[in-house]
């Protein structure tokens, strides 16, 4: 028990000191009616798994992800943010029109709400993903260091994230803060998404120098 309580308050900080960032990215994404709850919670979980699989295999493979390669994931947020601001502006002309926008209605009729649903649930997970650089600059090195207890690491990061979808739901459904963000959260999503995208893209110039 001595061994594991230092070793559980290591696994708690690392998580909290690399994730921070995503009580915002978790908001915006409760805040937007276009994803319910549970799209949220299965995409920020399926993202952090990927993040500690990733990590886990160039821990014990001894791989190290080269400067730059990282920050081009930055590509999927820009994507999807740059697709979200394209469906606000297409939703406000057809509200200045009185109307309902005729192909937005055609393309939901033709997708099946299943295979929207797991679209919403991959376009977090990706967000999750793309976000995660500093998690991997930490992530590997930790595994590295003590692969006995990557379980363990696993097990704690899997509960946090789950108190972190709880946080970012509790922020969003606050008596006073909640209005806010919700009522702001479709708008700004886009505009979030396109930043963190662009921020990310940044560590990938370093690419451009090399060459």
């Amino acid at each position: 028990m001595e061994q594991i309580l230092p070793i559980l308050g290591v696994s708690v900080v690392v998580f909290v000191s690399t994730n921070i960032d995503d009580i915002l990215l978790l908001s915006a994404f409760f805040a937007d009616p276009g994803f319910t709850p549970a799209q949220v919670v299965a995409g920020q979980f399926l993202g952090n798994a990927a993040l500690v699989t990733a990590s886990v295999a160039c821990a014990l493979l001894a791989v190290r992800v080269p400067d730059g390669w990282i920050g081009l994931l930055g590509l999927a947020p820009l994507a999807l943010g740059l697709r979200g601001l394209w469906a606000l502006w297409r939703g406000s002309r057809a509200r200045e029109a009185g109307v309902a926008d005729s192909a937005d209605l055609a393309d939901s009729a033709r997708e099946p709400h299943g295979s929207a649903s797991r679209f919403k649930v991959i376009a977090v997970a990706s967000v999750t993903l793309a976000n995660g650089g500093d998690n991997l600059g930490v992530y590997i090195p930790l595994f590295s260091s003590s692969p006995a207890h990557i379980p363990l690491h696993a097990a704690v990061f899997a509960v946090m994230t789950g108190a972190w979808c709880a946080l970012g739901h509790r922020l969003v459904n606050h008596p006073i803060l909640g209005t806010r963000i919700r009522r702001s959260g479709r708008a700004a999503l886009p505009f979030v998404l396109i930043g963190l995208g662009l921020w990310i893209l940044s560590d990938a110039l370093v690419l451009v120098r090399a060459g």
